[in-house]
């Protein structure tokens, strides 16, 4: 893709870009496919005769929607081959998307994995709708279903992922005190520091995606938790260095053993405790956590 500033096609697709990449990683909860969907979209959308179209953010959210959803549907297949639990691949983000709350919140790990339980077609709709704010004429276009069907969708959607997101919204600020506390109580092996920080209810998933060793199921329950995560880390705990990132619009934890990338760990905290451990060690899942990914809504 050249970068000619005459060309009205390239300087609509890259004036949009980020956005379009936003939509895609949103629907898909991997970069790599996300960067996919965006090659094709480029190369319909020069095809497309621009004297036509109305509207061209709308259009060209509109391709990426529809290809991402083509991608959806194979991904669903190849997740069912995955081994071990799948976590969505994690994002190092500018501190501005943090800020941007409603961004920040569709970004993260613990929504990201609730938008997982939904069919392609109601994760589409969801998307275009409650994030991205895209009109229901406009998303029927996007997924080939009428408005009225649209609204539907979107109604079931709301509810099956209102059912299941954290309770109220947390801040940064609270998000990275709960996970200064964990880290404090991994480092030092502290057992009952790490009992007090984390929610008796608590889960923790961990991504190796066969590549890397990980829980194989998730594990459920604080004392499980302290004790595979103490276990885990008794051994090797002086290799170990972490540090705090914004990772996928929130407070995540950066590990590295040896100094090499090791994973990344997101959390989810509800009522000043982690009610959600998500450790991505799947090196393939790991080429966007040294480097800023751009997004935003508009």
């Amino acid at each position: 893709m050249s970068d000619h500033a005459a060309d009205p096609a390239t300087e609509d697709f890259v004036a949009h870009r980020k956005l379009l990449f936003t939509v895609a990683y949103e629907m898909l909860g991997s970069a790599a496919d996300a960067e996919d969907v965006l090659q094709e979209t480029w190369l319909r959308w020069v095809k497309v005769d621009l004297g036509q179209v109305r509207d061209r953010r709308a259009y060209l959210v509109r391709i990426t929607t529809r290809q991402a959803l083509n991608r959806l549907r194979t991904m669903t297949r190849r997740k069912e081959s995955y081994v071990g639990p799948w976590l969505p691949e994690p994002l190092l983000t500018s501190p501005d998307v943090a800020e941007d709350v409603e961004l920040a919140e569709s970004m993260s790990m613990a929504l990201m994995l609730v938008l997982e339980t939904l069919s392609p077609t109601e994760r589409a709709v969801f998307v275009l709708r409650e994030v991205f704010a895209v009109g229901y004429d406009e998303i029927a276009d996007a997924v080939g279903k009428s408005p009225a069907a649209v609204r539907q969708i979107a109604h079931r959607a709301r509810g099956h992922v209102d059912a299941r997101r954290p309770r109220e919204a947390v801040s940064p600020g609270e998000t990275r005190a709960a996970l200064e506390s964990f880290r404090r109580a991994v480092e030092t092996g502290d057992l009952q520091g790490l009992l007090d920080v984390l929610a008796p209810e608590v889960v923790l998933m961990g991504d190796g995606g066969g590549l890397k060793q990980a829980a194989p199921r998730p594990v459920t329950g604080a004392a499980k938790v302290a004790r595979f995560i103490i276990g885990g880390t008794g051994r090797i705990r002086h290799k170990i260095t972490t540090e705090v990132a914004v990772v996928n619009g929130g407070p995540a934890l950066v590990l590295r053993l040896d100094g090499e990338l090791d994973g990344v760990l997101a959390v989810r905290v509800e009522d000043a405790r982690i009610s959600g451990l998500y450790y991505v060690r799947n090196p393939e899942k790991l080429t966007r956590v040294e480097s800023e990914t751009a997004l935003t809504l508009r």
